[in-house]
């Protein structure tokens, strides 16, 4: 399980320095379903990596992300 977390936390902190690197460079707009998409599955990803290590206050940041980009995306659709 350890090594399993360890990916997700690697693949999610990843998508968040991308979605970062993209936004920075004005690739893509911050409502853009992909850049929100991005945060979101990054912060999945951290954030079980976090829970996994009892990182509890990286944990809390990783759901406050997420929550953003959830209500990003239903404002977004509408």
């Amino acid at each position: 399980m350890e090594i399993f977390a360890q990916i997700i936390g690697w693949v999610g902190a990843f998508l968040v320095v991308l979605a970062y690197l993209l936004i920075s460079n004005k690739k893509v707009d911050g409502s853009n379903k992909i850049y929100q998409s991005m945060n979101l599955f990054g912060a999945i990803g951290v954030g079980i990596n976090a829970f996994y290590q009892h990182a509890w206050p990286s944990l809390a940041i990783q759901f406050v992300w997420g929550f953003i980009a959830i209500l990003t995306l239903l404002k977004r659709r509408n």
